[in-house]
């Protein structure tokens, strides 16, 4: 690990984060890193709620506070800290995450390593026992980090977690469109510059799980929209002959994903017909997609806050899961992108 540790600026995006951003920033200042190279630097999206207060309190500790005179957007605000960065390392944290003693310099000690010009933290889903609102989302995270170590032992990576990644700051502009995603395109970006991006598994970041199926639904649609617009606008990385191995695994990770929620409509369609036609041969089919459908229904209406059953959950947050993908094929093909940043509402821990 190195000695002299490079100067590094933690940017923390936020709206209305009055409940939880005091403890979000005593948990960064007691991170391992060097304090005198150290610089936290908190964006408010012109909270209302007293966020702007609380961080104001934190001045003596070097935390400095920026505020937008209007509400714009989690980009918008990524992009207004831009001016105001002092360190060599960008840090892109969350107002609503954990992050563990060690990750902080864990993720920084990568850039050692000249060719890497992005590093992404680790997701690890996390919920309270007695208050679990979907064991679904756990699951799609666990996989899509494995899917991310993999992509890290082949080269790069190519999309960061949104709530704990770093990057180089000659990578770093202030002028990204707003309505679209920085944590995905910090890999693009990387890449076009000739640099790798990675997962760094010894940099987890503890992220509370959605208290209720719809407001991870709702948070799907925003972030996949706005992932189809990003990936609209670098698609000339999808060129093979330019980008070498990267734009295939660009095109698989991401787009094939998301090309799967565009079949759906047909998807159903057949299943109906086939359920219909083997309903006198093998009824057990038809009542099959019975029961899924009425687990979907169930985990949809489950009151937040209670513990939901996995039988539920699983079924539940797949089907949501590829119905906001539907619609946000919808928004993107509109134009619409959702820029005004809605955080989702977790339940603390």
């Amino acid at each position: 690990m190195p000695e002299d540790w490079p100067r590094i600026t933690i940017t923390v995006p936020c709206y209305n984060e009055a409940q939880s951003i005091a403890a979000t920033l005593e948990g960064l200042l007691a991170l391992d890193y060097p304090a005198d190279r150290r610089h936290v630097l908190v964006v408010s999206d012109a909270s209302t709620d007293g966020t702007d207060d609380i961080v104001r309190g934190f001045a003596g500790r070097g935390v400095e506070l920026l505020r937008l005179d209007r509400r714009r957007g989690k980009t918008a605000a990524e992009n207004a800290a831009a001016d105001r960065l002092r360190g060599e390392i960008v840090v892109n944290i969350d107002a609503t995450i954990r992050i563990a003693p060690g990750a902080l310099k864990a993720l920084v000690a990568v850039f050692r390593d000249p060719t890497i010009g992005v590093a992404s933290g680790r997701d690890v889903s996390v919920g309270k026992a007695d208050a679990e609102g979907n064991q679904g989302e756990s699951g799609y995270v666990g996989y899509e980090m494995w899917i991310r170590g993999l992509e890290t032992r082949v080269g790069t990576i190519v999309g960061a977690s949104g709530c704990f990644f770093a990057t180089r700051r000659e990578l770093y502009h202030g002028s990204f469109p707003e309505a679209l995603s920085r944590d995905f395109a910090s890999c693009l970006i990387a890449r076009e510059n000739g640099y790798r991006a990675v997962s760094v598994d010894g940099a987890p970041a503890f992220v509370p799980r959605s208290s209720s199926l719809q407001a991870e639904y709702r948070r799907k649609v925003r972030t996949m929209a706005r992932g189809l617009g990003t990936l609209q606008f670098k698609r000339h990385l999808l060129n093979p002959l330019k980008f070498g191995a990267f734009a295939p695994m660009l095109f698989s990770h991401k787009l094939c994903r998301w090309l799967f929620q565009l079949t759906m409509p047909l998807l159903a369609v057949g299943a109906l017909l086939v359920a219909f036609a083997a309903s006198w041969t093998a009824p057990w089919i038809l009542g099959g997609m019975v029961l899924l459908a009425a687990s979907a229904v169930l985990a949809w209406r489950w009151p937040e806050g209670r513990p939901m059953p996995a039988l539920l959950s699983m079924p539940g947050y797949f089907f949501w899961s590829n119905v906001a993908g539907l619609l946000a094929w919808v928004q993107f093909f509109r134009g619409k992108y959702q820029p005004i940043w809605e955080p989702t509402r977790r339940p603390s821990q």
